[in-house]
């Protein structure tokens, strides 16, 4: 079957209607925001930011800019305070907006040196009030920035080796990797130099800067990243032949049509991961659908391609040569854990700690630079489940460090509710959210601290203000879509979440990845969310079998014993 006729849903007459594919001869522009990256490159707006708009203000900034190719810089503009939920989706762009920015710095595979975090810290206290969250792609957000003082901002993240270019936008998103790449003990192989090459290769190129949407990516020897929810990601393999390399899975993602990344079936050695991810961006590029945003992701691409297809044309169009059959990867006993104290492969130890939901504070960043100096180290990484890890520190010094951490607000013995809940940024400062999350997640995480505490099981929950599933809710044990619902007792309509249940990844042996148990018309108010995870948690503990998780405990469960 050729190319052509892949895509094969007809328009009115009978013919093909085209979605955008470059690659099929179709460049005309489909919608505003394909228009806006062909009338200029989004990357050109950072030269208007430096010149024009942050020395005339916010009042001089180009709304094409403002909310379209300032993503291509990290900046979003913030929701502007006292909208609520039920007005999202009603009000134009513009009296959503607020004059101050979010500002999203790229820190690729997680990694930070001591100067990066207190140079992150800096800017936080002076520009963003202090402000700081640790997302779950492994990078850190601020907020109530001016425009102002984006291009000081700039020079002072540059000077110590970071940037926040492509951090948003239609562009390569921020890489995952492996908060233990380099470390761990049962690591084969290191990919932090792929990871390095592409950031420096790729990000920023404006060959790759008007992709069809984001693509994301994971680079990680081991299974501790979501790797089956990102377009493209490679995890470590041993070949019966050919020995350490990384295993090629596309097309993953999420928001309000998720789909796991599938296997390639190849073997790629550390050295082409590069020439194998650029080839599938590419493709991405090429042929990705740009008609519609909403199925614009590479996902759409792959599950009409099918895998076979996909491989055929990264393989003859793209690499000019085949790629090795590689086998599954192997996946460790049980989840790898980032929490606590941990030993390194070279004798030196590694210390996790918990913020809750990943809200943390310039503050508190600063001083864990500090408390990672004095402990002898200089490499922090973040995690992709909003963890803040130390390395390289001496065993004797180890529960120093863990004493210094809980001092200033970060745990590393962390109750398993507060280990395993994460939170988007929410109604705060998300012009898309519906609900609260931050504040919402705390008062869930101590409520069950205090009721549920003793529940020998980890059960992961996730909060997300809106549809869009930025904090993975489709693969969560307890997964909580924000909505409004309405409140049995007034007849109002109030913040609420729906809920899915049984969500999870293939992150050991014996998980199987999927979305779990969506049952119909299951919702809470944020009111009674604590009551609602404490009740449905106690009907697990006491209907389980030995050893089994939440996850299938969930797919077998009365319904009556989920609501």
């Amino acid at each position: 079957m050729s190319v052509n006729t892949i895509r094969g849903r007809g328009a009115a007459g009978g013919r093909p209607r085209g979605e955008g594919q470059w690659a099929l001869g179709h460049r005309e522009p489909l919608n505003p925001n394909e228009r806006s990256k062909k009338d200029d490159n989004p990357l050109n707006v950072r030269a208007r930011i430096e010149n024009i708009y942050a020395h005339r203000g916010f009042d001089s900034i180009d709304p094409a800019d403002l909310r379209g190719r300032f993503r291509w810089y990290g900046l979003y503009t913030q929701r502007r305070p006292g909208i609520d939920g039920g007005r999202t989706a009603v009000l134009e762009p513009e009296e959503l907006d607020d004059r101050y920015f979010m500002l999203r710095i790229r820190s690729d595979g997680g990694q930070l040196s001591v100067a990066q975090l207190r140079t992150i810290a800096s800017i936080s206290q002076r520009f963003g009030r202090d402000t700081a969250d640790i997302t779950d792609r492994q990078n850190i957000q601020l907020h109530w920035i001016e425009i102002e003082n984006v291009p000081t901002i700039w020079s002072e993240l540059e000077a110590v080796g970071l940037s926040t270019t492509e951090a948003c936008g239609d562009t390569p998103r921020v890489i995952l990797g492996s908060p233990i790449a380099g470390v761990a003990e049962s690591e084969v192989l290191d990919p932090t130099e792929a990871i390095t090459e592409i950031n420096h290769r790729f990000v920023g190129d404006p060959e790759l800067s008007n992709l069809p949407r984001k693509f994301k990516s994971s680079i990680s020897w081991l299974p501790d990243t979501p790797y089956e929810a990102n377009d493209i990601s490679f995890v470590g393999v041993i070949h019966p032949e050919h020995g350490p390399g990384f295993d090629l899975w596309v097309g993953g993602g999420l928001s309000t049509n998720p789909m796991l990344a599938q296997r390639v079936g190849v073997w790629v050695p550390l050295h082409e991961v590069p020439e194998v991810w650029h080839g599938v961006i590419r493709i991405f590029r090429d042929y990705g659908y740009r008609r519609l945003r909403a199925r614009a992701r590479l996902k759409f691409l792959v599950a009409d391609w099918g895998i076979g297809q996909f491989r055929q044309i990264l393989e003859n169009e793209y690499l000019g040569r085949r790629l090795i059959d590689g086998p599954a990867p192997e996946l460790p006993e049980k989840p790898i854990d980032h929490i606590g104290v941990h030993k390194q492969w070279d004798g030196k130890y590694f210390v996790g700690a918990a913020p809750v939901a990943g809200r943390s504070s310039g503050t508190q960043l600063a001083k864990a630079a500090d408390l990672a100096e004095e402990h002898g180290s200089d490499r922090l990484r973040l995690t992709p489940y909003q963890k803040i890890l130390i390395l390289d520190v001496d065993e004797s010094r180890t529960e120093s460090l863990v004493r210094g951490l809980q001092a200033i607000g970060l745990e590393p013995r962390p109750s398993n509710w507060r280990r395993s809940t994460m939170a988007c940024t929410g109604i705060e400062f998300c012009k898309l959210a519906i609900v609260e999350t931050k504040a919402r997640a705390a008062e869930l995480v101590e409520h069950l601290e205090q009721k549920v505490a003793e529940l020998d099981a980890d059960i992961s929950i996730h909060l997300n203000g809106c549809p869009n599933a930025c904090a993975r809710t489709q693969i969560a044990d307890i997964g909580l879509k924000g909505m409004l619902v309405r409140d049995d007792a007034s007849g109002d309509m109030v913040e609420g979440f729906q809920i899915h249940l049984g969500g999870g990844l293939g992150m050991a042996e014996g998980q199987t990845a999927g979305f779990g148990r969506k049952l119909r018309g299951l919702k809470t108010t944020a009111a009674d969310l604590p009551a609602y995870v404490e009740r449905v948690t106690g009907h697990y503990k006491a209907g389980r079998e030995p050893g089994e998780s939440f996850a299938r405990w969930v797919m077998r469960a009365p319904e009556a014993e989920l609501r």
